[in-house]
């Protein structure tokens, strides 16, 4: 049953996602539901995803299931814990230096603990690159405002 983990979790956060995409604020002007659309359209394949994986999961319940056991094996465990680290530090950093800086430096520290220290001119021109092109491409491209 530990198999049926997952997918339990993920459809139990679609149906969470999808009843708190009804409590959006409506647009004022033009289509009134129009933000409702891209939430809705993303909540609804979490919703039907998870349907999939359940089922896919459960027709093989009876089957050994040793994948919960890797995840505290091996470099499992420490790029787990670093990633979230590095989450939780970058949600710290966006609204204290904005989104370009905080993103560079994430994303460099990320690439730093997946590829480790050898690639490192990659590392950091992949995490520049990235950020550089994501900022350019909402705060000037499609006029969304970046911290």
């Amino acid at each position: 049953m530990a198999r049926l983990i997952t997918p339990l979790f993920f459809l139990v956060l679609s149906i969470i996602y999808l009843i708190l995409t009804f409590n959006l604020t409506r647009a004022r002007v033009g289509d009134e539901n129009g933000p409702l659309y891209f939430p809705l359209l993303i909540g609804g394949f979490l919703f039907l995803f998870s349907i999939i994986y359940f089922i896919q999961e459960w027709k093989q319940r009876g089957e050994k299931f040793d994948q919960l056991k890797e995840l505290f094996t091996g470099r499992a465990p420490f790029l787990i814990i670093s990633t979230l680290v590095l989450i939780f530090i970058y949600t710290f950093l966006f609204e204290r230096i904005g989104f370009l800086i905080s993103t560079m430096l994430f994303l460099t520290g990320l690439l730093f603990v997946i590829n480790g220290t050898k690639p490192w001119i990659k590392n950091i021109v992949i995490a520049v690159i990235f950020s550089v092109v994501s900022w350019y491409s909402f705060s000037e491209l499609l006029n969304v405002s970046l911290p």
